[in-house]
This record gives C-alpha cells, structure tokens and sequence, in this order.
C-alpha cells in the first residue's frame, strides 16, 4: 500500500513516534512524506520515505496529485486544530481530494493506530480491487 505521512510543526513529534512503535508495519509498505515530516522519520527510524516539498511549499498538493490518479492507499495527516496555517487552502483540497477517491484519512493518533491496524490485518485490502495502476 502506498502511505502518505504529514505532520503539521506542533504534532512531528507525534508522528515520529507513531513511526517508530509501528515500524515493523510501515516498513512493509511504500511510504511518502510532506518534507520535514519525511525527514524526521527518516532520522528516527530505518523506514524509507519519498519525501515531498514541505506543505506549505505544495507537498500537500503533491500527495493530493497521487490521490487523483488513484496512486494513494492511505492518508496519515497529523494535524494541529488549535494552530492557524497559512496553507489551509491546500489542506482542505488534499482532504477533499480524499473524500472524492474514497481514501481513507487519520488526523490524530487513535485514528492513526485504528487505521495502520486495519492495514496490517488486511482490512484496506478492497483499495487492491479499485487501484487502476
């Protein structure tokens, strides 16, 4: 499954760490990153990212341009709510984008590890029938 992980600066540290307590799974998958968020879980972790540009500087729309085409499983966007961003723009289209194709979207920690358990046991699999690569 492709993956894509973004962090907004105030939740990194949380991706990180829900990097490393679910490594043994996403080493399994191929994994894409907004850039500092890439970065970071390079740096704390083996896994291998296809890191992006930073969100503000289009990552966003470049993971949303592989939701278009139908080249991304799963969205793991840990976002800060209490923090305005000057790319809210960008944000909402990508999560529009996923809503549209119909892929699904973690934006805090529980749903995260809901979803990444989901994908380990099998449960995303129907995303294998719809893919059109």
């Amino acid at each position: 499954m492709n993956i894509a992980l973004i962090a907004h600066d105030q939740r990194k540290e949380r991706m990180v760490q829900f990097a490393i307590a679910y490594e043994s799974i996403l080493k399994k998958h191929q994994l894409y990153a907004t850039g500092t968020t890439g970065s970071r879980v390079m740096e704390a972790t083996q896994l291998k990212v296809q890191r992006f540009l930073s969100g503000p500087l289009g990552g966003d729309q470049q993971i949303g341009a592989l939701v278009a085409q139908n080249q991304m499983d799963l969205i793991i966007f840990f976002r800060d709510p209490l923090t305005s961003q000057p790319h809210e723009p960008d944000i909402l289209a990508l999560l529009r984008l996923a809503d549209v194709h119909n892929i699904p979207v973690a934006t805090n920690m529980a749903s995260a590890e809901i979803l990444i358990r989901a994908v380990e046991e099998g449960e995303l699999a129907w995303r294998n029938l719809i893919e059109q690569r």
